[in-house]
């Protein structure tokens, strides 16, 4: 029998929603369908501009940017469920990630916003809706992120191969996955740096393009491994798990303390950066999980053929997209949170502690009913 779940998601590349119908009624998970729908220019210079800690923002723009949100990821939801309207009646919950904003686990107040009013896509919908599943794992010390891993478990855990999944968005995170023969090791994950952040926003500055398709811009540059290196000594490189980070922190600002003053031509800064996401994932891997035996790509970051090649040369075990084991790389995040709010429904955990550092597994997320009458 059908259980069918959908799952939104805005990642921190901000170039659109994410929408997956997921059916989990089986002993395996199977994708149905899946849309995307890109932001136009307006909009993602909105949600960066509200996403620059350095900004004034009235609470009018942000309250405007979380409802405009809102009714996006509502119609693109409603288009997943307009291509498949013989299985309306056997989807149980919409998971919205939303879209984050600013992701801030240190400090006295550690918190952790996303934006796109789940109130609005369970009124558009007609469907329950679970969304804000970061801040109840913030709220029992965890870190809120990576979440996840959780799902990675789930759907990518081999029976006898120690695997490792690599989530390369705007912000990189890692999944170590033991295999179930070896009882002792845990399943964990982290952050371990930038993903796609710095080469993205590198260069829209130079070229007024969203992302360096393949890696094509970076190819023309070489690696200033001095800089890389001095990129490479920034404090949250050296701090242990468990541990997150956002674009907020790792931002064209932070790069410009490594990079002032100094005549560098910008493709070799791609290039640098691009060996830079490379290095600190394939450092991550090689530190906490020597015994990989396989990596698995997702994330948008799988598509870039010179970053691939990178952690190719870094790694001594196979590393492949997860297209190769039939999930295509854009999809596993919105497919994470259609998870997640089954999680949510069925009362269970959606967090690992091992990876967020809660003191407790926690049922993550906020229930948004759907339409009584």
């Amino acid at each position: 029998m059908r259980e069918l779940y959908i799952g939104l998601m805005s990642g921190t590349s901000t170039d659109g929603v994410d929408a997956a119908l997921v059916d989990f009624g089986s002993d395996t998970v199977e994708l149905i369908d899946f849309v995307f729908h890109p932001f136009d220019a307006e909009l993602r210079a909105a949600i960066q501009s509200l996403s620059n800690i350095n900004n004034k923002v009235s609470l009018i723009e942000y309250g405007s940017i979380d409802c405009q949100l809102g009714h996006l990821f509502a119609a693109t939801a409603n288009l997943l469920i307009a291509n498949n309207r013989d299985y309306i009646n056997n989807i149980k919950a919409i998971g919205s990630h939303g879209q984050t904003v600013c992701h801030h686990p240190n400090g006295l107040f550690p918190f952790s916003l996303q934006i796109g009013d789940p109130n609005i896509i369970a009124e558009k919908t007609g469907i329950t809706t679970v969304a804000d599943f970061r801040r109840r794992d913030m709220a029992c010390n965890g870190q809120g992120a990576p979440l996840v891993p959780a799902f990675h478990q789930a759907i990518f855990r081999h029976p006898t191969l120690n695997r490792c999944i690599v989530n390369i968005g705007g912000i990189a995170n890692i999944t170590v996955l033991p295999a179930p023969k070896n009882p002792d090791q845990k399943v964990f994950g982290f952050d371990t740096g930038p993903g796609n952040t710095l080469m993205d926003g590198w260069i829209f500055r130079h070229q007024n393009l969203p992302f360096d398709r393949n890696g094509d811009w970076a190819k023309t540059g070489e690696i200033d491994h001095l800089l890389v290196g001095k990129l490479k000594q920034d404090a949250y490189f050296r701090l242990p798990p468990p541990k997150s980070t956002g674009k907020e922190y790792f931002s064209l600002s932070w790069l410009e303390n490594f990079i002032s003053g100094a005549n560098r031509p910008p493709e070799n800064i791609q290039a640098s950066l691009c060996q830079l996401t490379a290095i600190s994932i394939c450092e991550a891997i090689l530190d906490y999980a020597p015994m990989t035996e396989g990596v698995l790509i997702c994330g948008g970051g799988a598509h870039n053929g010179l970053l691939l090649d990178m952690i190719r040369k870094q790694l001594a075990c196979p590393v492949a997209s997860t297209a190769y084991y039939g999930i295509n790389p854009d999809h596993v995040e919105a497919m994470a949170f259609a998870w997640l709010a089954r999680q949510t429904l069925k009362g269970l955990p959606g967090n690992l502690t091992e990876v967020t550092g809660s003191e407790q597994p926690r049922c993550l997320g906020g229930i948004y009913n759907a339409k009584t009458n």
